[in-house]
């Protein structure tokens, strides 16, 4: 019996997200299709799952077409849910791309038609953009904010200045100020959480909601003997993220970390989720699957966390020896 799902404050902000939630990058609209993104939606929203997040460049569009497709098929209550898209890259024209007012008003409005919906709870900037002043970006979101299009608005993978000059412009001319931020963060990425973010977590209260907890699956184990064949490192363009990260350094990583799991009684994917849930700074871990089997094996993890002693967390940075100065 999995414990039941635990939710969290998105930071200092009142909504609530569960602690574990399902993203669709890679694989939603791209690598699988509508039945098996069912499933997996299903699978999720049993377990307790109301975040569901979505961008428009994941899959060229067509990852939110199919999520939008389950919910108006599911028919699940909409007030239940917590919806996000990112903006940043939305097609091949000059002003389809980057941070505009322009592009922000016209991408969020596809985005509902994708999502088919009235409004979204969550909009992230997707990068940073250095062709449009933070200003101009701040005040289209604001507008969102008030029309009632859009609940909160974030950010990912900004920098920390970044972010504190958007909080700075929010507060000078009365306008909204972002709420969360969306960094990829893991046992072997930590860096920019744990210490370039700590003043936006101390100071403004900044949620987050982090991605590839399982670095690509690395964390997973399931690269520990080689690339398997259903692996999204034998897709095409993914050879960039390959060197990245199937590093000699930490394939040894994660074969290390398989005998603490083993002793705990779980996978080794359930250990690197629960590990990312013991920073109290992570509001929702965004997980990926491609079957149902894969999202009720992630909801496991919730049964791991409280194993993570004092003890367990040294062996494990015993094993990382990563932890930011």
């Amino acid at each position: 019996m999995t414990t039941a799902m635990n939710y969290r404050r998105l930071g200092r902000a009142g909504l609530k997200v569960s602690e574990l939630s399902l993203g669709s990058w890679v694989t939603f609209g791209g690598q699988v299709g509508d039945g098996p993104t069912e499933s997996c939606m299903k699978a999720a929203y049993d377990a307790g799952v109301n975040f569901f997040d979505g961008a428009e460049v994941y899959a060229k569009g067509q990852a939110e077409l199919a999520m939008g497709r389950v919910l108006k098929k599911m028919g699940w209550r909409r007030e239940g849910l917590v919806l996000s898209t990112k903006l940043f890259w939305g097609g091949d024209g000059p002003n389809d791309q980057g941070l505009s007012h322009k592009h922000i008003i016209e991408g969020f409005h596809a985005a509902l038609k994708r999502w088919q919906v009235d409004y979204l709870d969550l909009c992230f900037c997707h990068r940073p953009d250095p062709n449009t002043p933070i200003d101009e970006t701040v005040r289209a979101m604001d507008v969102l904010v008030r029309q009632g299009k859009l609940f909160y608005w974030g950010t990912s993978e900004w920098s920390a200045a970044e972010v504190q000059t958007a909080f700075r412009v929010a507060k000078e001319q009365h306008l909204t100020p972002p709420t969360m931020e969306q960094p990829q963060y893991n046992m072997l990425v930590r860096e920019r959480f744990e210490k370039e973010y700590a003043p936006l977590f101390e100071h403004h209260g900044y949620g987050t909601t982090i991605w590839s907890p399982l670095a690509s699956g690395v964390l997973s184990g399931k690269y520990n003997d080689g690339v398997p064949k259903d692996s999204r490192f034998t897709l095409p363009n993914y050879d960039w993220l390959k060197e990245k990260i199937l590093s000699p350094e930490n394939l040894a990583k994660a074969k290390a970390l398989a005998p603490i799991a083993k002793e705990l009684g779980c996978t080794q994917a359930q250990l690197a989720l629960a590990w990312c849930l013991k920073n109290p700074n992570v509001s929702t871990v965004i997980t990926g699957a491609t079957r149902a089997e894969q999202v009720v094996e992630n909801m496991k993890a919730l049964d791991v966390v409280p194993k993570l002693t004092g003890d367990v967390m040294a062996r494990i940075e015993g094993v990382l020896q990563n932890k930011p100065a």
